[in-house]
């Protein structure tokens, strides 16, 4: 074994194999685990030492163990080792050699050519099979490339990354319009679904009912059961409202450092669903008849 693969090879197989395995199977995004996972790194450093000190262990049990033996078990024991098992000296590994290279032996003179150069003479080898086919290799891969990019006008690497950003744009602009931590006023829309409206009833009962009543009749809050609003009673209206606060001084406060974009909008769709209910006991009307603006320029078209 320790003919076959050498300390200075067996230990980093071992170790990069370890650490392979760790990055294969550890999910750390983009960056590798060993930096994301500081523990990771600290078990690849121990892992290696471990290795290391066990061979350093070997060889020292190794030593102890020979200078023990008798002369005759010395011998033995060299006997043994002295036959060369290495990679390098097996068969398989010399026939593949010489498919690989094709080389012929300093010995055959029949090859030597005629010139000689200050003494230096030189043999007519074949070229080694490898060479001639990564050599053909690059000549067919260069006229691919020449057909693709020069003739048939494919992208290069500028046009490609151009594209590769554009599409990114849109892709971005896609999230943007979906996604959860980024609502905003600007996209904010009327939800309707059944779990949201539960989420909105929730986050209402919880921050809102202590002045607007669990009704939506209005308490000290002013009621939001009606047709009447202060500042407008459009899903954006409320939005607005809710994250930014109501009138200075006497209104309500703003709940953007304490609700999520997506609950502000939960609870404004929860309130607008409340349009109409008319609970017992609701708070006088407050502020104006709001009519929706949309709605406005139709009748006004008819």
């Amino acid at each position: 074994m320790k003919k076959f693969f050498p300390v200075y090879i067996r230990v980093p197989v071992i170790f990069f194999s370890v650490f392979g395995a760790m990055e294969y199977f550890v999910d750390s995004g983009d960056r590798p685990a060993f930096v994301k996972y500081p523990m990771v790194g600290i078990f690849l450093f121990l892992f290696l030492f471990l290795i290391i000190a066990i061979e350093i262990v070997k060889a020292a049990i190794d030593n102890v163990t020979y200078q023990m033996m008798t002369e005759e078990q010395k011998k033995k024991l060299e006997e043994v080792t002295s036959v060369d098992i290495s990679i390098t000296n097996q068969q398989w590994y010399k026939n593949l050699m010489k498919r690989l290279t094709k080389s012929e032996p300093v010995e055959n003179l029949s090859l030597l050519l005629d010139h000689d150069y200050d003494g230096i003479k030189e043999l007519d080898n074949k070229l080694p099979p490898w060479w001639l086919y990564l050599f053909y290799g690059c000549i067919f891969f260069g006229a691919a490339y020449l057909v693709k990019y020069e003739l048939m006008g494919g992208d290069n690497p500028e046009a490609e990354l151009r594209k590769e950003v554009a599409q990114a744009k849109i892709d971005v602009a896609k999230y943007m319009l979906t996604a959860p931590d980024m609502m905003s006023e600007s996209k904010v829309t009327l939800l309707t679904d059944a779990p949201a409206l539960a989420k909105g009833k929730s986050i209402y009962v919880n921050n809102c009912a202590a002045c607007h009543r669990a009704d939506g009749g209005g308490q000290i809050g002013p009621n939001l059961t009606d047709e009447n609003w202060i500042f407008g009673g459009s899903i954006k209206n409320l939005f607005h409202t809710i994250t930014n606060g109501g009138r200075d001084g006497k209104g309500m406060v703003a709940w953007k450092g304490t609700l999520k974009p997506t609950e502000i909008q939960q609870v404004a769709s929860y309130i607008l669903s409340l349009q109409g209910s008319n609970p017992k006991d609701a708070k006088a009307a407050e502020g104006e008849v709001w009519v929706d603006p949309a709605m406005s320029k139709k009748i006004a078209a008819k």
